[in-house]
């Protein structure tokens, strides 16, 4: 439910103590509020069960803009349990703003998040996939569950794990992650005879590290790869470099592949 303030003190503060309000302080005249306002307003009707968004024109209410220190509009405070947690000035577009919404307030989802993605470090992907993909159909905007769906798709189905991890670009906390997903995509691709890589005397070695790469056989892809590394650096725009990092993400550090081939990876760079 979103609307115009009434009474800040129910609408606003007291109401933060059971959900947290979004305080979008703008104006009629105001060029980048009109660009925000209806952008804030369709989020609030996505995310109603998280947030509520309230409304203030600063010119209708300038007491209470200058109580909470609006100095510059668009201005959006996020109160919770009456008081401002979080804020920023000016017009976010889009995928900023999911951005910013996803870490400024708490999602009651996340928690199923966590516990597929305990499911994934167990070996459990099945069971992890279906938690996930309950969270995306209920929240298909939710970027840690795109992320760690593609993340247990990468290597199965990197295709559909590419168009997962579309949508999330370097403001978000789960970029890297999305981007080693992308990079494996990217190396998909090539298969199953990577004609349209350029000649060179790696090329069927390169071939040779995709092909294991995706059969699983991770210890002899990062071989392959790191003997690439060696020999013609930057072959396929550094594509051996980028795959040894993506599958390292993959992995994760702590890894017992990946901490067995880390240090002859970054000696191979130097």
């Amino acid at each position: 439910m979103l609307y115009d303030v009434v009474d800040f003190q129910k609408d606003v503060v007291e109401a933060s103590a059971v959900k947290p309000v979004l305080v979008d302080f703008w104006a009629q005249w105001c060029g980048p509020c009109r660009m925000l306002g209806p952008l804030l307003e369709k989020l609030a009707a996505e995310y109603a069960d998280r947030w509520t968004l309230v409304k203030v024109e600063t010119d209708k209410h300038p007491e209470i803009s200058a109580e909470y220190g609006v100095r510059g509009i668009p201005n959006v405070k996020l109160f919770r349990d009456g008081k401002v947690v979080d804020e920023f000035t000016g017009a976010l577009p889009e995928r900023v703003l999911r951005s910013w919404l996803e870490k400024a307030v708490p999602n009651p989802l996340d928690q199923e998040v966590e516990q597929a993605v305990e499911l994934l470090k167990v070996g459990q992907a099945l069971e992890a996939r279906e938690l996930l993909q309950s969270v995306l159909e209920r929240e298909p905007h939710h970027e840690a569950a795109a992320a760690h769906l593609a993340r247990s798709l990468a290597i199965d189905d990197p295709i559909a794990a590419g168009e997962l991890v579309a949508g999330i670009y370097e403001n978000s906390a789960h970029f890297e992650l999305a981007d080693s997903v992308r990079t494996l995509a990217a190396l998909a691709r090539h298969l199953p005879d990577g004609e349209r890589l350029p000649e060179a005397d790696v090329r069927e070695a390169y071939m040779t590290a995709i092909s294991s790469l995706f059969n699983k056989e991770f210890d002899q892809a990062l071989e392959a790869l790191i003997d690439i590394i060696r020999l013609d650096r930057y072959y396929d725009d550094d594509g051996a470099r980028k795959a040894c990092i993506a599958l390292f993400k993959l992995l994760g550090e702590d890894n017992e592949i990946t901490l067995r081939h880390r240090r002859s990876f970054d000696g191979a760079l130097y």
